[in-house]
């Protein structure tokens, strides 16, 4: 198995790497964006291996102290360990949780030079950002994977748009659900969290939407072994359907989710997040410097509105990355 890469466009390129894969976009001199391009394919080339190396390891739950070796893999473990330590009841998680944000984490890096304006490497919907100052990215929002259809060739239907300033505190963003590519023990369509750094946000994202859950007879599950048979979750019961809930099912569920939510945020691991299931949303808005409080608030599935600022998530518009667009 090797590393291969076709280029989209003057701006954009499609990696791929075994699991791992990758759009590039950077923007700025075109001789700096092509150095850029091309040392951050050289590392992406390395990764996989790296990884796997040291994949016993990264499969183990965050508790006591785990021994590794390379970078990514050192970004995993910090990133797991401090979304671990600041969710209610210290919950499992092994530095997996992390792998896509961190990957992506990993290539931004070679985009922080002269004559790079912006760059963004999206890692299968985990984003990492590279804003220099006073430049932006708006990223579009997919909330629920059920309503994508590969086969449709038109425009794909935002839920909402947000924009990421360079003076914001952000840099990574990443959603989780349980119909998405990793495995879910809550029953959330998406959680999209705004974070310092990708692994964070990639971290923060799966507790999160772990979180969002509520006891249902309508809610099925099987040992995460039975349906991923290398899963770093061993016998733990993953969300495998979620019939429709009564609304106040998914109301608790929801401030289960948002609970967790704060108590990331508080911590300083996440910046915001947008948390969506069968409909509602519930949105942990930026902590407003005026007054040093973060508000919250839900709303019905809000359609095709859309809105950007630079404080926070948008005006009850933000959803998923799950697919993300850029401008």
């Amino acid at each position: 198995m090797t590393a291969r890469r076709t280029r989209l466009d003057d701006a954009r390129w499609h990696w791929q790497h075994g699991p791992i894969d990758v759009v590039a976009q950077a923007e700025g001199d075109p001789a700096a964006v092509a150095e850029a391009h091309e040392a951050a394919w050289q590392r992406f080339a390395t990764v996989l291996d790296e990884l796997v190396g040291e994949l016993p390891s990264l499969r183990r739950p965050v508790v006591g102290a785990l021994s590794l070796r390379g970078p990514v893999a050192r970004r995993m473990l910090q990133a797991c360990a401090a979304a671990r330590s600041a969710a209610p009841g210290r919950p499992f998680i092994t530095p997996m949780a992390a792998v896509a944000g961190a990957v992506a984490e990993e290539l931004a890096g070679f985009y922080q030079r002269p004559g790079v304006s912006r760059a963004w490497i999206n890692n299968g919907g985990d984003i990492a950002l590279c804003l220099a100052p006073d430049r932006s990215a708006r990223v579009g929002l997919f909330s629920d994977l059920a309503r994508f259809d590969p086969r449709d060739a038109g425009p794909l239907r935002l839920d909402g748009t947000f924009e990421v300033s360079a003076g914001m505190p952000v840099r990574g963003i990443a959603t989780s659900g349980w119909r998405g590519r990793s495995l879910s023990r809550g029953i959330a369509d998406s959680v999209t969290v705004l974070a310092r750094t990708a692994a964070l946000a990639d971290a923060a994202a799966t507790l999160i939407a772990n979180a969002v859950d509520v006891a249902d007879d309508g809610i099925a599950r099987l040992p995460a072994s039975q349906c991923k048979d290398d899963s770093d979750l061993g016998d733990i019961p993953v969300t495998v359907d979620v019939a429709p809930l009564a609304p106040a099912q998914v109301r608790r569920a929801l401030d289960a989710g948002v609970q967790c939510a704060q108590r990331l945020q508080a911590a300083g691991v996440v910046h915001a997040v947008a948390l969506a299931c069968q409909g509602q949303w519930h949105f942990v808005d930026a902590v407003d410097p005026r007054d040093g409080v973060a508000h919250t608030g839900s709303s019905a599935f809000p359609g095709a509105a859309s809105g950007a600022h630079n404080a926070n998530l948008p005006e009850r518009a933000a959803c998923s990355a799950a697919h993300s667009a850029f401008a």
